[in-house]
Order: C-alpha cells, then sequence, then structure tokens
C-alpha cells in the first residue's frame, strides 16, 4: 500500500507537541513521537485515513524468540490489551519485536483527537508490560 500524505498529519502533530510530546515528521506520512522523560519513541504512518503506530521494543537474535517467549506475548491474559506484537527480520539473524496499535481518522474533531492520544498512551503503558514479556532479561528500550 502506497502511503498517501493526509491533511490530517499537521493536526495529529500539533495534537500530541501540545500534549508535551517531542514530535517530528522524518518523511512524508510520518510522524516521530518521543515521550521526553523516558525517551520511548513511537513511529507513526498516516495511510489514507488510519494511523498506524509503532513502538519498536528490541532487537535480538531470531533464536532468543523461544516457543515459551511467543506464548506468553500472544496470550490473552498478558496484561497488554491494548496493542499487539509484531516481529520483524532485521537481518543478520535478527529480528526486531515491536508493539503496534492503529487508530482510523474521520474528520479530526474532538474523538479523533481523544484516539489518536489514547493509541500513544496505551503504546506506552503497554511497552512497560512488553518489555518483560519479550524478553525477561531485557528492557525494551
Amino acid at each position: 500500500m502506497t502511503p498517501t500524505i493526509c491533511p490530517f498529519l499537521g493536526q495529529i502533530h500539533t495534537i500530541l507537541a501540545e500534549q508535551g510530546y517531542d514530535v517530528s515528521e522524518p518523511a512524508p506520512s510520518t510522524i516521530k513521537i518521543r515521550e521526553v522523560d523516558s525517551g520511548v519513541i513511537v513511529q507513526a504512518v498516516l495511510e489514507g485515513d488510519i494511523l498506524f503506530l509503532t513502538l519498536p521494543c528490541i532487537t535480538v537474535a531470531r533464536a532468543t524468540i523461544t516457543p515459551e517467549i511467543m506464548a506468553s506475548m500472544l496470550a490473552s491474559d498478558n496484561g497488554i490489551s491494548t496493542s499487539s506484537f509484531q516481529l520483524y527480520d532485521a537481518g543478520n539473524g535478527n529480528v526486531t519485536v515491536t508493539l503496534n496499535n492503529f487508530c482510523k481518522i474521520q474528520d479530526m474533531g474532538s474523538e479523533d483527537e481523544e484516539d489518536v492520544l489514547s493509541c500513544v498512551h496505551f503504546l506506552l503503558v503497554d511497552v512497560m508490560t512488553a518489555r518483560f514479556l519479550a524478553m525477561p532479561s531485557r528492557a525494551c528500550w
């Protein structure tokens, strides 16, 4: 799917900046969101009317993600209720574990503003649990 430039990107940037996030736009349709206190970075891409948010947790050797760790990441009672894990090939036998969330933008009214802020907030909360699920002996960032 080819990313499309959406007029809402500037509004999303402003909403996040007003909430104290350090926000930049490194590429068209892309926002980099940094939580200032922790330094945790969430990457967002706006494709059409969907804002996809990704928080890279850790890059490890593929063999490190054991069936037991995978089972804990996918368990319905793992404490992560709003985000989902994905694994991305990082090359050289490594994999990057990410947490992901998304929201649909309708008219960039107050409900959409709430959705954007909630999605970012949920990722930041979920990463605290995720770092123990994905790699119990390492931090996610």
